[in-house]
């Protein structure tokens, strides 16, 4: 049997897509789902959390175009992806919106000499890759398909002769997909002679405010941080283009970004002791009507912050809401044979998220 790691890397907060056209909502609600799957099965200590759905989702997606059997059906529940959608399709519309959504705020800056408005643009790079191993067979009709629909480049390369020279060239493409942002993704001795195709997913966001917060207007200000205050740089900002609901328990406030077609969502428990209640609340149907709030005048106070997550990996996880034989588990139950034709001895199976 042979290998593959699936690679999925972001440079800023996940996106949530709760609208549009149709042809993206399945991909939209489906990367929504797994990631409240996802944050209920990562979110059970006291650190922070930072994850990225639609980095995830999209890798899964291309993974799953090459899957048949048993181990297409359990990804197809896991993932949320209905038996009649057409999955790759729906992908790759969410990304040409999300990448037109970019290049109308480029336009936006151009004018904003002339009539006002943001001064730098949406700087947005989503990339996808197959590091695939020289010689082996894959079929060309997966590997048109990933490059048709997620724009996934085919690049050969040699895990059998030398598995860390081929760890350094992965890396070296995820650093430059996140302007340096993220180094040494997959560690040392992660991939090995048996390693045959590496699916990778790089996302890139830099994101202006439509209305920047003001340096001067930062003040030291509390902020409950397990219960307890705590006193924090907090920013503050009052303007018309927020949006603000009240909710059974908690505050949406919505900050938009530049071009205002892409959002900053905020959920703020009333008590503070009250984040785990508003987390056993969460589900696509709350993300997605909480990004459809109304706009108002609202005076608001934002701690500044910074998030450097670790990288996580996501196999148990993903095991655990029972994509089971994707991993093969158990062994020789993988069923990846749209990928690469598949014998008794000779298979792919995933190694690791």
């Amino acid at each position: 049997m042979k290998r593959f790691l699936i690679s999925n890397v972001f440079g800023a907060l996940a996106v949530m897509v709760a609208h549009g056209a149709p042809s993206f909502e399945l991909a939209a609600k489906a990367t929504n789902e797994v990631g409240v799957d996802l944050y209920r099965q990562l979110a059970t200590g006291a650190e922070n959390l930072c994850i990225s759905p639609y980095s995830i989702d999209s890798a899964l997606a291309m993974t799953f175009a090459g899957a048949d059997g048993e181990t297409r059906a359990e990804m197809a529940r896991v993932l949320h992806f209905p038996d009649d959608g057409d999955v790759p399709a729906s992908f790759s519309a969410l990304q040409r919106s999300l990448e037109q959504m970019s290049a109308k705020t480029a336009e936006l800056v151009k004018q904003s000499k002339k009539f006002g408005g943001p001064s730098v643009p949406i700087t947005l790079n989503i990339a996808n890759r197959l590091f695939a191993q020289k010689g082996y067979h894959f079929r060309e009709t997966f590997l048109s398909l990933i490059k048709q629909n997620f724009g996934g480049a085919f690049e050969p390369i040699d895990f059998v002769a030398d598995p860390a020279a081929a760890t350094q060239r992965i890396n070296k493409w995820v650093t430059d997909q996140t302007r340096d942002r993220i180094r040494d993704l997959i560690p040392g001795g992660a991939l090995d002679k048996t390693t045959r195709l590496v699916l990778a997913n790089a996302l890139y966001l830099k994101a202006p405010w439509v209305n920047e917060f003001s340096q001067n207007a930062t003040q030291p200000e509390s902020f409950f941080v397990r219960g307890a205050p705590v006193d924090v740089p907090m920013m503050r900002k009052n303007a018309k283009d927020f949006a603000y609901a009240r909710r059974e328990g908690f505050t949406v406030v919505s900050v938009p970004y530049a071009g205002d077609e892409l959002q900053f969502v905020i959920l703020l428990p009333d008590d503070v002791n009250g984040l785990r209640g508003l987390e056993s609340k969460l589900s696509d149907d709350m993300l997605a009507g909480c990004a459809k709030i109304e706009k108002r005048d609202v005076d608001l106070h934002l701690p500044k912050f910074k998030l450097e997550p670790p990288t996580i990996t996501l196999a148990k996880q993903f095991e655990a809401l029972g994509m089971k034989t994707a991993f093969d588990q158990p062994k020789g139950s993988a069923n990846f044979d749209k990928i690469a034709p598949r014998t008794p001895n000779d298979y792919l199976y995933i190694s690791q998220i």
